[in-house]
């Protein structure tokens, strides 16, 4: 498998690096694809100096701050572009253990999706206070409910998409571009009839640098699902009294 790992940056100085290395020695056979939106923290220029090093390591310089679903979106179409077979994400905060990925990439040629999922027997969240684990699972609870999706941690950003998954999304039509982006992407790959897999992993909450989250981007998901979930019941309600 030609795999590629798309790791999106935003001010991600200190632990890029250490992600970076730590992925290359779980999974050396991995190509890198860092996506930087413009970090005025010097990100950009890291990567730029790690990609002369490896020829591995690749870089995709954005514009300005677009959020994580139009980074996603870039790096997809650039990796089906280069012909990869396996396209993963990965946070560069090192939330996501690269020493998980194996385990992900041992269940692709079962299923169209992996998710590295928190909340399956097995998974867990290390250094998350009390209300951030239930603000997630309920979150997940919510989607799922709303979306009819048998997927216990719909929102985990740690995933591994065969090439014709993402071939088969109209990446134009999605509308997320932030914490509703991996619950919409999910939904999609459901609606085209794939198999979806989760493998547990250890989810540790980063050491270095600043979350991203807000509660705007929030607030953005749980809109953007209920209406989904609204618009599919209707649709099917629609269907059944013809």
């Amino acid at each position: 498998m030609r795999v590629l790992t798309i790791i999106p940056t935003f001010n991600e100085l200190e632990a890029l690096p250490v992600t970076v290395d730590r992925l290359r020695a779980a999974v050396p056979y991995s190509d890198v694809l860092i996506a930087d939106d413009n970090s005025p923290d010097g990100t950009g220029d890291l990567a730029d100096r790690m990609a002369a090093e490896d020829q591995n390591i690749h870089v995709m310089h954005r514009r300005g701050k677009e959020g994580l679903g139009a980074a996603y979106i870039a790096g997809f179409r650039w990796a089906l572009e280069r012909d990869y077979d396996v396209i993963v994400e990965l946070d560069a905060d090192g939330s996501h253990r690269p020493e998980d990925l194996p385990r992900l990439l041992a269940e692709v040629p079962e299923a169209h999706l992996v998710i590295g999922s928190r909340w399956v027997p097995g998974g867990s969240v290390v250094n998350w206070p009390l209300h951030r684990k239930l603000i997630s699972r309920a979150g997940s609870f919510y989607s799922r409910t709303m979306l009819g999706l048998p997927v216990r941690d719909i929102t985990a950003g740690f995933r591994a998409f065969r090439r014709e998954t993402l071939e088969a999304i109209d990446f134009d039509a999605i509308e997320s571009v932030g914490y509703g982006f991996q619950v919409d992407m999910t939904f999609r790959v459901a609606r085209q009839g794939f198999t979806i897999a989760e493998v547990p992993i250890t989810f540790v909450e980063r050491e270095l640098g600043v979350s991203k989250m807000s509660g705007n981007i929030v607030v953005e998901a749980v809109l953007n699902v209920t209406r989904w979930g609204l618009a599919a019941r209707w649709k099917k309600l629609s269907a059944g009294t013809r």
